[in-house]
């Protein structure tokens, strides 16, 4: 891969020497996680989602869930010590995260949020998650992704 076609979480995993393959499909923003599963041939469960939430106290939080599943809100909030939060409004994921909908990863965000992600990922060898733009995905060792950024696995979908 060229040096311009790199995301900032290839660079951000390559500096840390975690390895990963990278997995692109025809960019269309408008697929949702479960299409790009069946594109990618791979099990719902192994794609995840990376959601970006905002508790009443203003603090922000990263949720990571597989794509066939829902955040659940209530366990969302307990898992942040929060007494609530909700997803924040597709306009300001890009000024908050320097990413767009559809190509957010948990991995290389403008700011380091306190991420989350759902137990079962431990359940697989390798899982996918966004690259860092639409019509990108890595896939990599569930335990890379939670060191390189920062997850808490919690019990977190419905």
């Amino acid at each position: 891969m060229k040096k311009e076609d790199k995301t900032n979480v290839m660079r951000v995993l390559e500096g840390k020497k975690i390895s990963y393959e990278s997995h692109s499909y025809e960019s269309d923003p408008t697929l949702s996680g479960e299409q790009i599963a069946d594109i990618l041939g791979e099990d719902k469960q192994k794609v995840f989602k990376t959601l970006v939430t905002q508790a009443k106290s203003g603090a922000y939080y990263v949720f990571v869930v597989p794509v066939a599943a829902e955040l659940d809100l209530k366990k969302a909030a307990k898992a942040a010590n929060e007494k609530a939060v909700s997803m924040i409004k597709q306009k300001e994921l890009l000024p908050l995260t320097g990413y767009v909908h559809g190509g957010c990863s948990p991995v290389g965000m403008k700011k380091q949020f306190p991420t989350f992600i759902h137990e079962t990922a431990l359940d697989h060898d390798k899982v996918f998650v966004s690259a860092g733009k639409v019509g990108l995905q890595i896939e990599l060792d569930p335990n890379d992704l939670i060191a390189v950024a920062s997850c808490k696995v919690a019990d977190i979908i419905c």
